[in-house]
């Protein structure tokens, strides 16, 4: 190892100076562990590493040494390309700048004398600041010298602004104009060229707000979303300046990509032009400066070489604050009655009164905007991931030539597939599943729960068993069925606590197990160090919530799982674990708990639909009973048409219907209940339709509906093109005083089906000028009684249809 000092090459010889290796040990801080891992040095080394140094510099330097000595011919680039994977820019910046000057005798001697932020002194000066707003902090920001460098000092105090934005935007276009934009999950660095990849990206209003959207219910709430939206231009959002901007989007979306983009187009002055200065900074990041006191002192963190000695009060900034929901402290930050002890909740507060754009989950920023009731310069947008182009761009970009066909096939043919792909996490996701399987198989992404259990499963294989055996080879062992539940049981407790990040305490209350020992878990949960500690998150949330799943389904009762509020979310994906196809990978996910006895489970999955249909009120709920039947796959045994019977016996029995803002999924849920329903030879009580245009899906649907239906309700006119009722149907409702129709439209569209009934209910627009003839098609039916009205006036018999 010794020979790696020795023959360093000639350009690099940089890395391995000792001025070089302080510099930068003092600038990593609380990082160095972090840092270690994405140089693939050993937990144990690092623990080693922990325990024989007590300052983060000192163990920084250590690791560093570590890895000069084990890498066979360590380069910048190496070091460099860990850093990127961190996310860590101003690192790689600083290491720019450290080998410009790491080699002269200037620079060396001035480092050697000046004293970092990053030191136990200047530490020590922060914790005991006065605020920017007393006077001492004022004099000392006024006249703050360095000692070792008079006329460095001076310079830097009397920088001037321009010299500041320039440095800003050249530090945002040189590195964040491509970067390594890591996937949830599958950890996979990705090259974006955030300059043109943005475009594909779709912009919606938002501002109304969802207070209870989370986890699943945010995901039910984008899928509603994406069949009704309209998209905003991007130069109509950020060329119009706002104060305040507001955007949000479920996991994985790509808000940083947004926000990023946002950053380079200020660099190049594109947007924003009347904003002096813009500065983006990371809440996972922020979490490990909680005792900082003022935005001076917080902007000195990250951005201590352009802004040194520079007071930004007396100029336009807009600060651009990234992850709000990954904030340790937001509900203090979101609730300014709460009180905390943390200063640097005060200080995202008092960013609050500067321009600026916040990004965060649907949850996080509906509960955030109640700050603003009273803010009129406020815009909230939400994003709603790739447009069809941004999925063909990223499969075009992404896949192989001999996977690309395959990936496309399952994309169009699968309706969960389709669904999801507008979201790059999961678009991610299933092109390396697909590409992986080489063969078209919708059947893995058959349901939401199909889908997250490939994810899942897929994750486990690549990233933490680490080998080429087929997964059910993987599951025969119990220590993988153990370590499984293990992350389960962690997603549980959490997930019903709505605990996002939490300690090594918290964890140790749920499972008896040293995390530090066994870096498996570091797979799908994240550790983060600060100052003061390490804590801990699930590196993707949705995983949490199916982890969850997972756990409910193998150790709790129904008594259990329906008492617990936090679950509803949850109920369709633990009904979609009762699906037996030997065609999916669920079926090795529900065994994991040896004492839940199988007559249990048959009986789990009767007793939620049960209780499901016994709480049924209004049109949300009959499709949550449809998608819970849809994600079990279950036919219709015994025991779900005792349940269908009961509620039959209700006046308003089973419901289908048919509306704008309905999703695919949700109809591809209607039509599995449906099939079975009228297989059985049950007659639906409704069929409900308030949409003019049909998809294929939902014409299907209405034609399936119509073979045994007793009431069938329209609001608005349809044009079925062609097609012709021919089922007979108890009572119809055709309610259509909203809208002037045709008698052309009116005939072909509505009268085949007056053919057909016993009953009619029609009301009609005032100004229609064909009531006779409606009248005549009346007289010359088979209808025995009926209900219009026209112009203010009801006709209930034969004798009444004249004017």
């Amino acid at each position: 190892m010794g020979q790696l000092f020795t023959h360093p090459k000639k350009n690099e010889t940089t890395i391995f100076s000792q001025t070089f290796k302080l510099k930068f040990s003092n600038s990593v801080g609380v990082d160095w562990r972090t840092l270690g891992r994405w140089l693939n040095i050993e937990d144990s080394y690092l623990d080693i590493i922990d325990k024989d140094n007590s300052k983060s510099d000192e163990k920084a330097y250590s690791m560093l040494t570590k890895w000069l000595q084990m890498k066979d011919n360590p380069t910048l680039e190496d070091l460099k390309t860990a850093l990127k994977e961190m996310n860590r820019m101003d690192l790689v910046r600083k290491v720019d700048e450290f080998t410009k000057t790491s080699n002269s005798p200037v620079s060396s001697k001035f480092s050697a004398n000046k004293e970092t932020s990053n030191s136990p002194e200047s530490s020590k000066f922060f914790a005991n600041k006065e605020t920017p707003n007393s006077p001492e902090s004022s004099k000392f920001f006024a006249n703050k010298e360095n000692s070792n460098s008079p006329e460095s000092s001076k310079f830097s105090a009397n920088k001037d602004l321009s010299r500041v934005t320039a440095e800003l935007k050249n530090f945002y276009l040189k590195y964040y104009g491509k970067i390594s934009e890591l996937q949830p999950l599958l950890k996979a660095p990705e090259n974006v060229d955030l300059m043109h990849k943005f475009v594909d990206l779709c912009i919606v209003d938002a501002a109304k707000t969802q207070k209870d959207a989370v986890f699943s219910v945010e995901r039910k709430e984008f899928l509603e979303k994406q069949v009704r939206y309209t998209s905003i231009p991007y130069s109509e959002i950020f060329m119009n300046e706002k104060s305040v901007i507001l955007i949000s989007g479920i996991a994985g979306i790509g808000k940083t990509w947004l926000l990023k983009k946002c950053l380079l187009d200020w660099s190049n002055d594109i947007i924003w032009k009347n904003v002096e200065l813009v500065f983006y900074l990371e809440c996972r990041r922020i979490n490990q400066y909680e005792n900082i006191s003022n935005i001076n002192d917080l902007l000195s963190v990250f951005y201590k070489d352009i802004i040194s000695n520079f007071n930004i009060s007396n100029h336009t900034v807009l600060f651009i604050i990234d992850g709000l929901d990954e904030f340790k402290y937001f509900n203090e930050l979101s609730n300014p009655r709460l009180k905390c002890n943390y200063p640097i909740v005060n200080v995202l507060a008092e960013i609050q009164r500067y321009k600026h754009l916040v990004a965060g989950r649907v949850y996080a920023i509906d509960q955030y905007q109640s700050l603003y009731t009273d803010h009129s310069d406020k815009l909230t947008i939400q994003i709603m991931g790739f447009n069809e182009n941004g999925i063909t761009n990223y499969v075009e970009s992404h896949v192989t030539e001999e996977n690309k066909e395959i990936v496309k096939a399952t994309l169009k043919e699968s309706p969960i597939a389709k669904a999801m792909a507008s979201v790059p996490f999961y678009l991610s996701s299933m092109c390396k599943i697909i590409s992986d399987s080489k063969k078209k198989n919708t059947n893995s992404f058959l349901t939401m729960t199909d889908l997250y259990a490939n994810i899942f499963l897929y994750f486990l294989k690549i990233h933490i068993i680490k080998n080429n055996e087929m997964i059910y080879q993987i599951i025969e062992m119990n220590s993988n069925k153990l370590y499984i539940l293990n992350i389960c049981k962690i997603a549980y407790e959490l997930f019903v606590l709505n605990k996002i990040i939490f300690s090594k305490k918290d964890l140790q209350t749920f499972i008896d197990f040293d995390f530090d020992k066994n870096e498996n878990f570091y797979g799908f949960i994240e550790r983060i160090e600060t100052d003061l500690g390490c804590y801990y998150q699930f590196a993707h949330l949705t995983i949490m919530e199916f982890c969850a799943s997972v756990y409910a389904y193998n150790c709790l009762s129904c008594d259990e799982i329906m008492a617990n509020d936090k679950l509803k979310s949850c109920l369709s994906m633990i009904c979609g674990l009762f699906n037996k196809s030997q065609n999916s990978l669920l079926k090795f996910l529900v065994e994991l708990n040896p004492s839940k006895k199988p007559n249990e489970k048959s009986i789990l999955l009767y007793s939620i639909l049960d209780r499901l249909s016994k709480s049924i009120e209004k049109f949300d709920d009959f499709n949550f009973f449809y998608e819970c039947f849809y994600e079990s796959q279950s036919s219709f045994t015994d025991e779900i048409k005792s349940i269908v019977d009961e509620l039959n016996k209700q006046w308003f029995g089973w419901l289908i219907s048919i509306y704008d803002g309905k999703t695919s999924y949700a109809t591809s849920c209607n039509n599995y209940f449906v099939n079975y329903y009228i297989k059985s030879g049950r007659k639906l009580k409704r069929l409900s339709v308030n949409k003019n245009i049909l998809s294929d899906e939902e014409k299907n649907l209405l034609i399936r509906c119509l073979t045994n239906v007793r009431n069938v309700n329209f609001y608005r006119p349809i044009n079925f093109e062609g097609w012709k009722p021919k089922d007979k149907i108890k009572v119809l409702w055709i309610l259509i005083s909203d809208y002037l129709i045709t008698k052309k439209d009116f005939k072909e569209n509505f009268l085949p089906w007056i053919n057909l009934c016993e009953e009619l209910n029609l009301s009609l627009h005032d100004d229609i000028d064909f009531f006779k003839d409606i009248c005549e098609w009346i007289r010359c039916s088979n209808i025995k009684k009926f209900k219009i009205k026209y112009r203010g006036k009801y006709f209930r018999n034969v004798d009444e249809l004249t004017l």
